[in-house]
């Protein structure tokens, strides 16, 4: 390979290769990566191993996806001791032995995902004081006991078959920053160091059940169930956890929310505990354990979260606390789909019963209520909370009286309504007058709630409705601010498409025109045709003064120049006449006998030319 001496970046990967030359890798002694991915290294692999000595400057090395087993990976890195970025994954390892990376020292990154690794010897990563990164995710690991890696920042273990994470207590801290426990078998929350810098936790997709204290010391939770017994001890205090800012405890076991859990997360800013059983929120006292969600609160800084946003959907809440959203302060994002809460009304005075307060809530902008059976918008259901956007989508048969979204009036920007079935009566909205973007796809509506014709929308989903057009007053209103709308699913009229026309007058895009269709009927016929198709030529004309006065005027231009026409081929017949008689010009100059000879007619009456 003459004239590459210079190389540093080779990239070979899906190239069906068994062998690598040792004369071509020795004309390569710049080299600092080369990609090998997606070839048959394993056929080979003794030979191509002994090459692979001569990439003595060797930093970034893929061979992932090359049927490669443990022994002749390990054969494959021997003495690339300046590697920092090793790519084995998709390979069929199945195990790491002690002593693998023992030749590659400066190892930075080691991604081994999709394997089958079902054991890690002790001592594999020993020799790996610089290493950062870690990917096993995709193998078929059981258990992490001893972790010790204090020098790692991101750890994935995702889609395993762990039952137990525990590190080790050592002197010095542990600088893991991301750790990736989803979709694995863990029935309690993991055990961590007490001294580490976790910024990012994943424990969505597990089988955890349960968050609560199994004494009546608040910073301790035990295990409860029976085949982890002998795991059943005190854990760390959850004051290890206070840089954490993004925990996903989603699609597990849990069946309370226990507060006094996050309040020891002061960094906590974005918490999923979605698609879990949740049913209640407990709230644990400092000393007598787990006070019921409708004690009356205690004082805020105690209680209070620093969750920014919050991801509820996919349980079976009923009800919310009413100090619940007090306990919140800095929340301004909530996603409450899929449950079964009710508001409240405003404006009544007594609190109890199964009904949520959504009002006074002054930080919170995005609420989501999406598929939580609600039947009836109370009135003020919002007011004084300041949302800019609102998901009350997917509640069939929701009536919403004009009153619901008082006090979203100059705040509210985007509304979902979609998948509601509403008809007309149930559907009336107020003036909300910074509204932009408006879903109301999915009802029953034939006409446009009025309420919206002060709003400033820039798009607009009317799809599977009953409309029939689109009103003249709601189109001049809307003419410079509709950006895009959506129409398909209603049963427009062919012969009534004006509104398009001013839709795309206004430049307005139609995002599915060519999913639309129009419904065309008359005596004999009843079809449905494409809108984008123009099918308005199949309409009868209407017979509308305007058409006419414009027919009347084309016949008169059309006499009038015949009658022209005749008369100059008369004048041109009678050579010794200097003009045209004004008497005989008109619409209608057959009539012969108005007519009188030239001869007899008085000079005065010729029209000089």
């Amino acid at each position: 390979m003459p004239g590459f001496e210079q190389l540093e970046y080779l990239d070979m990967c899906f190239n069906q290769l068994e062998a690598v030359s040792a004369t071509a890798l020795a004309q390569l002694p710049q080299l600092r990566s080369l990609l090998l991915g997606s070839n048959h290294l394993d056929r080979n692999y003794l030979a191509n191993g002994q090459a692979f000595r001569l990439l003595r400057n060797i930093e970034v090395l893929d061979v992932s996806a090359n049927n490669l087993d443990s022994h002749m990976a390990g054969w494959y890195i021997r003495n690339l001791t300046r590697l920092r970025v090793l790519d084995l994954s998709r390979n069929r390892m199945t195990r790491l032995l002690a002593g693998i990376f023992r030749s590659t020292p400066r190892l930075r990154e080691l991604h081994l995902s999709n394997n089958y690794i079902m054991e890690i010897e002790e001592g594999v990563f020993e020799a790996l004081e610089e290493l950062e990164v870690v990917n096993l995710a995709l193998n078929s690991l059981h258990c992490i006991s001893g972790f010790s890696l204090t020098q790692l920042r991101v750890l994935n273990l995702s889609h395993n078959a762990l039952e137990l994470f525990s590190s080790e207590e050592g002197v010095e801290p542990y600088l893991l920053q991301v750790l990736d426990l989803s979709h694995n078998r863990l029935l309690y929350f993991p055990e961590l160091p007490k001294v580490h810098y976790l910024t990012h936790l994943n424990l969505s997709n597990n089988l955890i059940a349960s968050l609560l204290p199994g004494s009546r010391h608040p910073g301790e939770f035990v295990l409860h169930y029976k085949e982890m017994a002998r795991f059943n001890r005190t854990l760390h205090t959850l004051s290890a956890l206070t840089h954490v800012a993004d925990l996903d405890l989603s699609n597990n076991r849990l069946q309370l929310f226990p507060f006094t859990f996050f309040h020891s997360l002061g960094s906590l800013h974005h918490l999923s505990v979605a698609m879990n059983c949740l049913q209640d929120v407990a709230r644990e006292s400092l000393t007598s354990g787990m006070e019921p969600s409708d004690h009356p609160p205690a004082p805020l800084e105690h209680t209070a979260l620093s969750v920014r946003s919050l991801d509820l959907h996919g349980n079976a809440f009923r009800m919310l606390p009413p100090w619940f959203f007090g306990a919140l302060p800095q929340l301004e994002t909530i996603d409450l789909g899929s449950n079964s809460l009710q508001p409240c009304e405003s404006q009544q005075g007594n609190l109890g019963g199964t009904c949520t307060p959504f009002y006074n809530v002054p930080h919170l902008k995005h609420l989501s209520l999406y598929k939580n059976n609600i039947t009836r918008l109370q009135p003020y259901a919002f007011n004084q909370t300041s949302l800019l956007s609102l998901d009350l989508s997917g509640n069939k048969d929701l009536f919403m009286p004009k009153e619901a979204l008082r006090g979203l009036e100059f705040c509210l920007q985007k509304l979902s309504l979609r998948g509601n079935q509403m008809d007309d009566s149930k559907a009336e909205l107020p003036c909300l007058g910074t509204l932009k973007v408006l879903d109301l796809s999915g009802n029953n509506l034939s006409l446009l709630p009025a309420g919206l014709f002060c709003s400033p929308l820039e798009s607009l989903d009317i799809r599977s409705n009953q409309l029939l057009m689109l009103e003249k007053p709601a189109l001049m209103s809307w003419s410079h601010s509709l950006k895009d709308v959506s129409i398909a699913g209603n049963p427009f009229s062919c012969c009534s498409l004006a509104w398009l026309d001013m839709l795309r007058a206004a430049g307005v895009g139609v995002l599915d025109l060519d999913e639309a269709l129009c419904i065309y009927q008359d005596e004999s016929r009843n079809f449905s045709a494409t809108i984008a198709s123009s099918p308005r030529w199949l309409c009868p004309h209407p017979k509308d003064t305007g058409s006419l006065a414009l027919l009347v005027v084309m016949m008169s231009i059309f006499f009038l120049s015949c009658g022209a026409c005749c008369l100059l081929k008369k004048g041109q017949k009678s050579p010794g006449f200097a003009g045209l008689q004004n008497n005989s010009m008109g619409v209608f100059p057959h009539h012969p006998k108005r007519e009188e000879p030239a001869e007899a007619r008085p000079a005065d009456s010729v029209t000089k030319v």
